[in-house]
């Protein structure tokens, strides 16, 4: 009874501002506690918050669409993680398992062609693999401690909140092409016309095969 009541609530509060005149609307947040109940607040979420969705902040993309417990949206918003891979690499995949069990929302893009490494050089890498970025601050090579720090500074939590539906999006060339190469033809010069051969002069003789 409870649990309705506060939902009953929580839908006349989002009339009454709807209903509300002058145009201003409010932002609202609806979040659930750490008791499994639903709240509607105008203020934001405590950090002990399940999961939350603000009336102005849209979903984390996800294959179902779930949202992220707030305390990992906003970390997520202000210091988004960056994974370059390369494929038959060992510590990349280290890397992958390490961001999966901590719950790391992430963009993982691919370096396999020139352009690729091109774009991870101006990205701050040296070659080594994997690099990570964390907002501004980066790591080239997987090691566990100091993906870790990187992660704790930014504010992403200490174990997994990922909702069991969240995936991340797929992998990417670091430099995906955008420009379609079109072939240009090629003209090859006209071959000239060879001059007639000149009529032979009669001589009254006959041929003996002999040409001088």
């Amino acid at each position: 009874m409870k649990h309705l009541q506060a939902i009953l609530i929580g839908a006349l509060m989002v009339a009454g501002l709807l209903a509300s005149g002058g145009g201003m609307a409010q932002q609202m947040y609806k979040w659930t506690g750490a008791d499994g109940k639903v709240n509607y607040t105008d203020t934001p979420p405590p950090a002990t918050a399940r999961s939350s969705v603000s009336s102005d902040t849209p979903a984390a993309a996800s294959d179902s669409r779930t949202a992220l417990p707030y305390a990992l949206a906003q970390a997520a918003r202000n210091h988004p993680v960056v994974l370059y891979t390369t494929k038959t690499c060992v510590p990349c995949d280290l890397g992958r398992a390490y961001l999966a069990k901590r719950g790391i929302p992430y963009t993982e893009k691919t370096v396999n062609s020139a352009a690729d490494i091109e774009h991870l050089k101006q990205s701050g890498g040296d070659g080594t693999m994997p690099m990570l970025l964390v907002g501004r601050s980066k790591q080239t090579g997987f090691e566990s401690g100091a993906w870790g720090n990187m992660l704790t500074a930014a504010a992403y939590p200490e174990t997994s909140r990922l909702p069991s539906g969240y995936r991340n999006p797929p992998a990417g060339a670091a430099a995906p092409v955008t420009d379609k190469v079109q072939a240009e033809s090629v003209e090859l010069p006209a071959t000239p016309a060879r001059p007639p051969l000149p009529a032979p002069m009669p001589s009254g003789k006959t041929d003996s095969g002999f040409r001088f």
